[in-house]
């Protein structure tokens, strides 16, 4: 089975989001409370990858629902 999403296509975001989450451990570094549901991929995400009628990025952008 493929996957249903994608790292964004924007290689500074990426790397940018991606430089948040090793400085905040994993968690969104979009989100100020580092809790299980912001670490990534949070749970908005994971929610948004189960709707069959959500494509697009997930909040910080780093992924991309097809």
């Amino acid at each position: 089975m493929e996957k249903a999403f994608h790292l964004n296509e924007d290689a500074e975001l990426v790397r940018i989001v991606r430089e948040g989450l090793q400085r905040t451990g994993g968690f969104c570094p979009c989100r100020l409370a580092h809790t299980e549901e912001n670490r990534c991929i949070c749970a908005e995400f994971r929610a948004q990858l189960a709707d069959p009628d959500f494509h697009g990025p997930c909040h910080c952008g780093l992924y991309v629902k097809d």
